[in-house]
């Protein structure tokens, strides 16, 4: 990596010196999954996505509870055992085991589409007709018995060994207004990863379901989102919908009659140490090797999910457009897309792909030759190899039509050795801090973005390195370590032997619903 020096910038280095108090953290998806070998011995593989890797390097950093649903049969056998599971250092992992068919329409009819499409801008692409009433049933026997259940046993953890609790996303917004009424006094923080459009977003879903997830919300003390634009929406959405919330929009505050929640911004990061030290790991050396020969004397890559949101197709149009306009790249430039299976079971996903793989096909009918094939597709669950291919790129494509951070654009930025140059959607939430070195893009502007990769292929060497080093500047000075400490000091995290903050907030009261 040139002219950089991370020192001890890492998660792991700064936030162990803080000795927090013991932290629940509450996701949906744990950073492993238990599965059987061949040989019928229990092992365990680390989970892909960049919520759970962020996540991981937490929990190897300070000592958390952890707390997510069970990913496969073995997970949810240690559920019910109660066994909790050794992450890093003191932390460790238990599983809650919800009933299949609540966990069903949960996670694949209500949290997924439902709530990802609406909240990624993308809800026109929802298959099938009755939506309300289709969300209505998933909400009523799937999101909020899930939410109940984890709930539940979130206050336990608070009875016994915990003292505040982090939520994490999109699947667990009704959750903290159950734990109030089992614990009103805990202290409460919500992460939200994804973005939070504006209140006429909320409008497609039957008007009691968002006046409930924003009640949801504001039972935390605390709601911390990706971007300012969030915070605006989601303050504009509680003011919007619930006349019985006043709404501070100058200070970031939600009042009710019993409390109030403080609502801000905090982008997450990646950690560059961790980063590094898995790419000199000797299978990043062999996953090194088995990439060189596919990469051509310009290579353009992309590492996604194969998600309707990450605008794949979109980008294999552009890159078409490039090849049409400019037949100078043709047997010069390599598109490579490393893009993770994704959500399969649900038919808008299934559906993507196939389009996703068409587009590629149809790139490499019309253009490829019999040495040469524009379109490389690595489709799968590979992490490392996804983390080398960033290595080598001469121009990383991220035009997704909307992301709450967009890590893969972070982790480009520090891991790269060519100097490439970042084409970025306007639309993801890294835009805003990593603009100084990206090129920006629209995400549903096919030309512009081929126009896009055009000045980046052709850019000369200097403002290459001018645009790498302010990318790798700004992922540098606010790592994942900074989003961690600020995470950690907005839930009353002290020093051992200072007095514990942590506030009480009123006369415990019972919470409801919408509706």
């Amino acid at each position: 990596m040139k002219g950089v020096s991370i020192g001890a910038a890492g998660v792991t280095q700064e936030c162990v010196r803080q000795r927090p108090q013991r932290i629940l953290m509450v996701s949906n998806r744990a950073p492993i999954v238990h599965e059987r070998d061949t040989a019928g011995a229990l092992v365990r593989r680390a989970t892909d996505g960049g919520v759970a890797t962020a996540l991981s390097a937490v929990a190897e950093a300070v000592d958390v509870d952890w707390l997510a649903c069970a990913g496969s049969e073995e997970d949810a056998a240690l559920a019910l055992r109660g066994q909790r599971v050794k992450l890093g250092n003191a932390s460790r992992l238990s599983y809650v085991a919800p009933p299949a068919q609540a966990y069903e329409l949960f996670y694949n009819a209500f949290c997924n589409p439902l709530l990802w499409f609406l909240q990624h801008g993308i809800w026109d692409q929802l298959q099938g007709k009755n939506t309300g009433l289709k969300a209505l049933h998933a909400w009523q026997l799937g999101y909020l018995p899930v939410n109940q259940l984890v709930a539940e046993r979130v206050a336990e953890a608070l009875r016994r060994r915990v003292d505040r609790v982090m939520f994490h996303d999109y699947h667990f917004y009704v959750a903290p207004l159950f734990v109030r009424n089992l614990q009103p006094r805990a202290f409460l923080q919500h992460f939200v990863h994804v973005p939070w459009p504006d209140p006429a977003e909320w409008m497609r879903l039957p008007r009691k379901i968002p006046d409930s997830i924003c009640r949801g919300l504001l039972a935390n003390d605390r709601v911390v989102f990706q971007t300012p634009e969030n915070v605006e929406n989601f303050l504009a959405t509680c003011d919007e919908l619930l006349p019985d919330f006043r709404v501070d929009f100058r200070r970031g505050v939600v009042k009710g009659k019993e409390r109030e929640t403080r609502v801000w911004a905090n982008p997450i990061s990646v950690d560059a140490v961790d980063l590094h030290r898995r790419l000199f790991s000797p299978a990043a050396q062999c996953a090194a090797a088995a990439l060189l020969p596919e990469l051509g004397p310009k290579t353009i890559v992309r590492v996604d999910r194969l998600d309707p949101a990450k605008n794949i197709v979109a980008g294999f149009e552009a890159f078409g457009h490039l090849l049409q306009r400019h037949p100078e790249y043709r047997g010069r430039v390599r598109f490579l897309a490393f893009l993770q299976p994704s959500r399969a079971s649900i038919p808008e996903y299934a559906g993507y792909t196939a389009r996703v793989v068409a587009e590629a096909e149809e790139v490499n009918a019309t253009f490829g030759t019999p040495s040469w094939q524009p379109v490389r597709l690595f489709i799968g669950q590979d992490r490392l190899r996804a983390l080398t291919a960033l290595r080598f790129y001469d121009v990383l494509l991220v035009n997704s039509l909307a992301d709450g951070m967009n890590l893969v654009s972070k982790e480009g930025a520090v891991l790269n050795e060519r100097d490439g140059v970042l084409v970025l959607s306007r639309s993801a939430g890294s835009y805003r801090d990593l603009a100084p070195g990206a090129l920006g893009v629209e995400p549903g502007d096919v030309a512009g973005t081929a126009a896009a990769l055009n000045e980046a292929l052709g850019m000369d060497a200097d403002e290459r390195r001018r645009r790498a080093d302010a990318l790798r500047g700004v992922v540098l000075d606010h790592q994942l370590s900074g989003w961690l400490k600020r995470q950690l000091e907005d839930l009353g995290v002290q020093d051992e032997g200072q007095e514990d903050s942590l506030a009480l907030h009123g006369t415990p009261r019972r919470f409801t619903l919408a509706g």
